[in-house]
C-alpha cells in the first residue's frame, strides 16, 4: 500500500497555526513532488510572498509535466481559501488556443469534478459566446452561489474580439491563466493590448517554450507578467538589451564581454524570481523508457535523379549567387521531395509550371511508373495516373521504411503509431499508404475543427476501438494533445525549429503512458534534412524559437553551399 501524500500547506501564520492554506484534498492527494513545487510556487509569486514587485509567474515547463494540473490546483486552492481565511480568487480567466479550451473544460471536471462551475467558448456562434460572456461577467456583479460562473475559458481571439466587455468590469477577474503563452512575446499584438487591459494582476503564464535568446519578446512575456518590472521598452534596450548584445559580438573587448555578463546575471537575478522551469526528464521517474532513434533513409533511385537534377540546375547555381531563385521556396521544394517525389508532381500539376530547378521532371516519373509497371510488382499499385488513388511507397526511402515498419508492428504487436509531418502533402501520401495496407487511422491537421480534433483523440486512445495510426501536422498538433493510445511516434521530416519537433514526441511520452515509447526521427541520407538535423542540434540548448523565413535569412553563402549539395556515401 502506497501512503498518500501529506497535505500541501502553501502557507501558515507564525502566530496561529491553525490559520494556513491547504491545497484541497481531491486535488492535492494526485500531485507529483515537482507539481507541489510548482504550486507552491505559483502561490508564493500571486500572492506576494517572494518580495518581488509583482503577482504574476511564468511556469516554463517543458511538456508533459502538468502545467494544467498544478494551475488547476492553484486556483481551485485560491478559490477556496487565502491568507485572511476568505478565498483569494472568486473568478478565474483561462486564455488559451481555440483548440484546447473544450481540453481545459473536461480537465477542470476531471480533477474536480464539478466543484467548479465553468463557462466554456468554443466552436459556438456570436450570439452563444455574447451570452456566455455576459452571463459570467454578470456573475461578478451579482453572485449566485450554485448558479454562477467561477471560471470563463476562452480563446485568445474570441477575447480579443469582446475585450470591452471585460475593460468595462474590472471586478470580472481576480486570477488570469494564459496557456501556450509564448502568443505574448509581441507586446505590441492585439491580443497582448487585450489582455494587459485587464485589471487582473494575478497573472499566471504557462508555456513550454518561453522566449529565452529573442531578448524583446522575453521583454514582452515578462512585462505582460509584472508590468514594469524590468522598467519601460527604452530603459530595458539601454539597461539589459544593448549591453548583452555587444557582448555577444564576436570583435566585442572583454570589458564589452564582461559588462554583458554583469548585466544577463541581474538580468537572472530579477526574472527567476517569478520564472520556473523544469525538463521532462523528471518524467523518467514515473514514465516508462523512451527511446529516440534517428534513422538515416537513403534516397531511392527516383529522388536521387531529381535531386540531382536540381542541384545541377541553372535556378541552383542562380540562387547561390541570390540573383533570382526564391531560397525559402527552393529548400521547401527540396524537403518535399525528400518526404516523396509525388509532392514534387503535385506542385508542378497545380501551379500549371515548372517549379524552378525542376524543369523537364515529368520524364523521371514516367520511367519510374513504366519500371514500377513492368518489373516484379504485385499487382496492388498498378493504376492509371499519378498520385492520389496510389502512394508509391518506393519511389521513397522513407515512404518505403515506413511501410515496412507499419506492416510489421500490425504484424507482431499491439502497438499504435502517431505519424508527424510539417507538410499535409505527406499527410495525404500516408493516408494513401494507410488505405491501401488497410490500416485503420486519422487525420488531423489545421482543417479539423476542435470539436472533431476531441473526437479524434478520444477514440485513438480509447485501447477498445480499432485504432492503429494518428496523422498529424505538426503545425496542427503542437499544442496540448494526449496521444498515450500510441506508443510509437515517426517524426517524418525535422523541423528547423527543435521545438517543433520537441512538441511533437511529447505528444505520446507523457502522463498516463503505459509502455514503452518509441521515436524514430526520419532524415533522407545525404541531404540538406541532415544539414536541418544538425542546425536544431546547435540551437536546442538554446531553446532558440525561429520560423524558416528567420533561419533562411540568417544563412550565409557558405552556409548556402554546404545546404545544396549531396553526399550519397
Amino acid at each position: 500500500v502506497v501512503d498518500a501524500p501529506p497535505p500541501l500547506v502553501l502557507w501558515q501564520s507564525e502566530t496561529d497555526p491553525e490559520m494556513k492554506v491547504v491545497v484541497p484534498e481531491i486535488v492535492g492527494k494526485f500531485l507529483r513532488p515537482h507539481q507541489r513545487e510548482g504550486v507552491q510556487f505559483m502561490f508564493d509569486c500571486v500572492c506576494q510572498v517572494r518580495g518581488f514587485d509583482g503577482q504574476g509567474c511564468i511556469l516554463a515547463d517543458d511538456m508533459g509535466l502538468g502545467k494544467t494540473l498544478q494551475s488547476i490546483a492553484l486556483m481551485y486552492t485560491l478559490q477556496m481559501t487565502g491568507m485572511n481565511m476568505q478565498p483569494t480568487v472568486k473568478r478565474t480567466i483561462v486564455v488559451c488556443p481555440t483548440s484546447l479550451v473544450k481540453n481545459w473544460d473536461d480537465e477542470i471536471i476531471k480533477w474536480l469534478h464539478g466543484r467548479v462551475k465553468t463557462v466554456a467558448l468554443f466552436e459556438a456562434k456570436r450570439e452563444t459566446v455574447i451570452k456566455g460572456i455576459n452571463q459570467f461577467i454578470e456573475g461578478s456583479k451579482r453572485p449566485r452561489p450554485g448558479f454562477s460562473a467561477q471560471v470563463l475559458i476562452i480563446s485568445y481571439e474570441t477575447f480579443r474580439m469582446h475585450v470591452q466587455k471585460f475593460a468595462d468590469t474590472p471586478a470580472c477577474c481576480d486570477l488570469l491563466i494564459c496557456d501556450e503563452a509564448h502568443r505574448l512575446k509581441n507586446a505590441n499584438s492585439q491580443i497582448n493590448k487585450a489582455l494587459s487591459s485587464l485589471a487582473c494582476r494575478k497573472r499566471v503564464l504557462l508555456s513550454g517554450t518561453p522566449m529565452q535568446n529573442d531578448l524583446d519578446e522575453f521583454f514582452a512575456m515578462v512585462d505582460f507578467t509584472n508590468p514594469n518590472i524590468l522598467g519601460t521598452p527604452s530603459e530595458f534596450r539601454k539597461n539589459y538589451l544593448g549591453p548583452i548584445l555587444i557582448g555577444r559580438e564576436p570583435d566585442s573587448t572583454d570589458r564589452e564581454r564582461g559588462v554583458a555578463q554583469s548585466c544577463s546575471a541581474m538580468l537572472c537575478e530579477i526574472v527567476n524570481q517569478f520564472i520556473l522551469r523544469r525538463g521532462n526528464i523528471l518524467n523518467a521517474k514515473h514514465l516508462p523508457p523512451k527511446l529516440m532513434q534517428v534513422v538515416c533513409c537513403p534516397l531511392s533511385p527516383l529522388q536521387e535523379q531529381l535531386y540531382m537534377h536540381f542541384l545541377s540546375s541553372n535556378a541552383c547555381r542562380d540562387m547561390m549567387k541570390r540573383k533570382s531563385v526564391n531560397v525559402l521556396s527552393s529548400i521547401t521544394a527540396l524537403k518535399k521531395l525528400c518526404n516523396h517525389p509525388l509532392l514534387i508532381f503535385d506542385e508542378m500539376g497545380k501551379t500549371n509550371t515548372k517549379l524552378p530547378g525542376f524543369g523537364d521532371c515529368a520524364q523521371y516519373f514516367v520511367a519510374a511508373k513504366e519500371s514500377r509497371e513492368s518489373g516484379g510488382d504485385d499487382g496492388r499499385h498498378r493504376r492509371g495516373g499519378f498520385g492520389g488513388r496510389t502512394c508509391y511507397p518506393e519511389w521513397s526511402g522513407k515512404m518505403l521504411l515506413l511501410d515496412r515498419l507499419m506492416l510489421s508492428m500490425r504484424k507482431t504487436t499491439t502497438d499504435r503509431i502517431v505519424i508527424v509531418s510539417n507538410y499535409t502533402q505527406t499527410l495525404d501520401v500516408v493516408s494513401s499508404l494507410c488505405q491501401e495496407r488497410h490500416l485503420p487511422f486519422v487525420r488531423l491537421d489545421g482543417t479539423t475543427s476542435a470539436k472533431k480534433r476531441k473526437k479524434l483523440v478520444d477514440t485513438f486512445n480509447d485501447p477498445t476501438t480499432n485504432s492503429f495510426a494518428f496523422l498529424l501536422s505538426s503545425k496542427a498538433g503542437g499544442c496540448g494533445l494526449n496521444l498515450i493510445g500510441a506508443n510509437r511516434l515517426v517524426l517524418f521530416d525535422p523541423d528547423w525549429n527543435p521545438a517543433t519537433d520537441k512538441q511533437a514526441a511529447a505528444r505520446v511520452w507523457r502522463e498516463g503512458q503505459k509502455k514503452m515509447c518509441y521515436v524514430y526521427r526520419f532524415l533522407a541520407t545525404g541531404t540538406l534534412e541532415e544539414k536541418i538535423f544538425q542546425r536544431q542540434l546547435s540551437k536546442e540548448g538554446l531553446q532558440n524559437i525561429v520560423d524558416d523565413k528567420e533561419e533562411v535569412n540568417s544563412l550565409s553563402s557558405k552556409d548556402l553551399k554546404r545546404l545544396f549539395v549531396f553526399r550519397k556515401d
